[in-house]
């Protein structure tokens, strides 16, 4: 199966420090992939670096869509900010959203941002949030949410633009643990449910079996790759065990979708990742 996303040797240093040392991955159209390692092994550097919010020093990060193949390592800042809004989606430990606009705002604006009217991108965002079990609030503020409905407009957010791949770092990291549950299960069935690429990056290993795929990081290497237990035989799942790692070798890509003109979550500077080699 063709990947939509495919990255090659990746290397990204902060001075002394290695955050990936020579990384290769694929992930393949509709796959869910679960990152986890323990604090400074390189997962949250490699989510940042397939989403083209920090660029390696070297090596490759191809994506795959309908616009054909492009590098994502060498797209220059205005590039990579465009397939940001437009091709990838991306979901927060704590949500990000912008505490002053309603949560039909937070998601309307990630459209709006793409380019759509505000009538569509409302209209949008108002089938997103009934989706997500979230009809009827779509004037509430953030104040006014709890922690899961917060991060299932974040959710919708991340889907309202129509992006193939969605990235989430730690999207339930904040939460108990049926919360947790309940948030994962919308993020499955609006992402790999609907045929998009999820790739999450997570500590808990409970969030990570809910994927197809789990990857382990250790040192800024990949140590073992396995499918989830009961996603045995799903697309792109690996038949190695967690008792028996080995180095990832390309299989199949992932993708992610989101805006990020006025959302600073999206538009992270490669500064704020110095020293977080995670």
């Amino acid at each position: 199966m063709n990947s939509i996303i495919r990255a090659d040797n990746l290397v990204k240093t902060y001075g002394a420090t290695t955050a990936l040392a020579g990384v290769s991955l694929a992930v393949s159209p509709g796959e869910s992939v679960a990152i986890m390692g323990a604090s400074g092994s390189g997962k949250t550097t490699l989510l940042h670096t397939l989403a083209g919010v920090i660029t390696p020093d070297s090596g490759s990060v191809m994506l795959s869509t309908g616009a054909g193949t492009q590098d994502v390592a060498r797209m220059s800042d205005n590039e990579r900010s465009r397939l940001r809004r437009e091709s990838f989606g991306f979901v927060f430990q704590q949500g990000l959203l912008l505490p002053e606009l309603t949560a039909l705002e937070n998601v309307a604006l990630s459209a709006m941002l793409t380019g759509a009217s505000r009538t569509d991108a409302e209209a949008r965002a108002r089938t997103w949030l009934a989706q997500l079990g979230l009809g009827g609030m779509e004037d509430r503020r953030l104040g006014q949410l709890s922690g899961g409905q917060a991060q299932r407009v974040a959710i919708a957010r991340a889907q309202v633009t129509g992006a193939p791949v969605v990235f989430a770092d730690e999207p339930t990291g904040a939460l108990d643990s049926r919360t947790s549950s309940e948030v994962m299960t919308a993020l499955i069935a609006a992402t790999a449910g609907q045929g998009r690429t999820l790739i999450v990056v997570t500590h808990d290993r409970t969030v990570a079996t809910r994927c197809s795929r789990i990857i382990e990081m250790r040192d800024g290497r990949i140590a073992g790759t396995w499918a989830a237990p009961q996603a045995e035989g799903t697309p792109g799942a690996s038949s190695a065990q967690p008792n028996a790692p080995r180095q990832d070798s390309p299989v199949p890509a992932v993708t992610a979708s989101h805006p990020d003109a006025l959302l600073a979550a999206v538009a992270m500077p490669t500064s704020a990742q110095a020293g977080d080699a995670r």
